[in-house]
């Protein structure tokens, strides 16, 4: 991204954090990505998809889930994640 990119945030804070990017894995070989199901119908079949081309790639996955997509994940789940997991893919769909 362009410093000059600006990015909205969707979740309608009155003032905007500000946040850094991380920077990217330079390759997946070897890393655990981790696989977030937010529970929305056909989520599931998505991130089957999403994990095989990860593992065409040598990373190791991780699966979890949100227990309702109505919420936003618990934070145990996110620790969780952040502790086991080089980088996440959040799956959505319907």
């Amino acid at each position: 991204m362009s410093p000059s990119t600006i990015l909205l945030d969707p979740t309608s804070e009155l003032v905007t954090a500000e946040r850094q990017l991380l920077p990217r894995l330079s390759s997946l070989a070897g890393k655990t990505v981790g696989l977030l199901d937010i529970s929305k119908p056909r989520g599931k079949e998505f991130l089957d998809e999403v994990e095989q081309a990860l593992l065409a790639l040598g990373a190791k996955v991780k699966r979890y889930a949100k227990p309702t997509f109505t919420r936003i994940a618990p934070l145990e789940l996110n620790q969780r994640i952040s502790s086991e997991c080089d980088a996440v893919i959040e799956g959505l769909a319907d």
